[in-house]
């Protein structure tokens, strides 16, 4: 059993080798791109991923070095900041290599001054354009990756598999999923402006799953006879609707 410690790079760098080898098996030129937190960061994982030819934005640990250059790029925030701006954010690129690193490689980093201070935070990409767009729109992205999984294990319960047999944990798990795209689909079937739309697992299952219906088996179909008190009957129609014309 593997102890439960954060991964050294040559770790990182085999499970990347793994995956990476596996999806480039069923698709030669598919563009694979890594995102993750600074632990990914070593230069066995970077060094693999530009022999892969993989791009990558990876969080980047603070160190003195950086904390100095960065210095005058949070005083500038600071100064900035006012009453009617209460929060400031800038952006910044330069060219970096760690004492680990075989090369330099390009940094960007997010400085922004609030009412709590002033916060630095850096990411080491392979990826070209502007630093606002690189860090707002592709490497946060990955925190609604991470929601997605709380998601899945929080509120379907999906971590429970104590039993001794994987068979049955297997079967638990694929249950599960199931479940997991009902909510899911559930949540992204209502209107983008709703309160349904940012809703949690948890809202959308008392609200839309757990109600008591009158169930009536016909020859063709089943029949579904919803209280004449559910509150929701609209915006349930409206989402299995979207859900039904979708298709499979």
């Amino acid at each position: 059993m593997r102890p439960g410690k954060r991964p050294s790079g040559e770790e990182v760098a085999n499970v990347l080798r793994h995956v990476i080898g596996r999806i480039r098996k069923h698709w030669p030129h598919v563009a694979i791109l890594v995102r993750g937190d600074s632990h990914y960061c070593s230069e066995p994982a970077l060094a693999l991923l530009e022999a892969l030819r993989c791009d990558y934005i990876i969080g980047f640990a603070i160190n003195s070095k950086l904390l100095e250059i960065a210095a005058p790029w949070r005083q500038q925030c600071d100064w900035r900041r006012s009453k009617l701006k209460p929060t400031v954010r800038r952006f910044h690129q330069l060219p970096y290599r760690a004492r680990e690193w075989s090369r330099s490689r390009k940094l960007l980093a997010r400085v922004e001054a609030t009412s709590m201070g002033t916060d630095v935070r850096f990411i080491v990409t392979s990826l070209q354009g502007r630093g606002k767009t690189l860090y707002e729109k592709v490497f946060c992205a990955r925190g609604n990756a991470e929601n997605l999984i709380k998601d899945m294990k929080r509120f379907t319960r999906s971590d429970k598999t104590a039993c001794s047999r994987w068979q049955a944990n297997q079967f638990r798990l694929f249950v599960h999923v199931g479940a997991y795209w009902l909510l899911h689909s559930l949540r992204r079937a209502a209107p983008k402006r709703s309160r349904w739309r940012s809703a949690t697992f948890e809202t959308i299952r008392r609200t839309f799953v757990k109600v008591a219906v009158r169930v009536e088996e016909l020859k063709g179909k089943i029949k579904l006879a919803f209280p004449a008190s559910y509150p929701h009957a609209v915006m349930l129609v409206a989402m299995t609707g979207a859900i039904t014309t979708r298709g499979p």
